[in-house]
């Protein structure tokens, strides 16, 4: 008789991903559904969730078929760089504007490699700024402040 073999990740992954799913889906409850063609405030965060709850389901059940390696130990690093810097960015971007506010956020992120340094953290920060301010403000003429009232020059 064949053993039934187990992913740890992937089981977790679909694990949290119903149970997030469900969480928002009673949530949604609480506003009004409507119909698929009057939709009501809930409708569109319910129908996220029960998508979540399924895409989740679908992870657990392959998480049974398939072998997995073993969870790894926690990247608190990653955690510690990668999560703040969109924190700093939403705290910032109206006094420092848009450009400032991107490359200090793009810089925090940059730290969550262990191999990446000063310099080139900078240079990546400035080619992310250069390239989102060509896209979003000279591209699509998204109407934002590039620099805000805290770095007038």
């Amino acid at each position: 008789m064949k053993s039934i073999s187990f992913d740890t990740t992937n089981a977790i992954c679909g694990a949290l991903f119903i149970a997030t799913g469900a969480f928002f889906a009673l949530q949604s409850l609480g506003l009004d559904l409507g119909t698929a063609l009057r939709m009501g405030p809930g409708y569109f965060p319910f129908i996220l969730a029960c998508a979540l709850i399924l895409l989740g389901a679908i992870i657990f059940i392959q998480a049974l078929r398939v072998e997995g390696e073993p969870v790894d130990p926690f990247a608190w690093r990653g955690m510690l760089f990668i999560l703040p810097a969109p924190v700093f960015f939403g705290l910032t971007v109206r006094g420092l504007g848009f450009a400032p506010a991107l490359f200090f956020t793009a810089f925090i992120a940059c730290f969550a490699s262990r191999r990446m340094n000063v310099v080139y953290a900078a240079i990546l920060s400035l080619l992310l700024t250069i390239f989102s301010v060509a896209v979003f403000s000279y591209g699509l003429g998204l109407p934002f402040e590039r620099f805000g009232p805290w770095v007038r020059f």
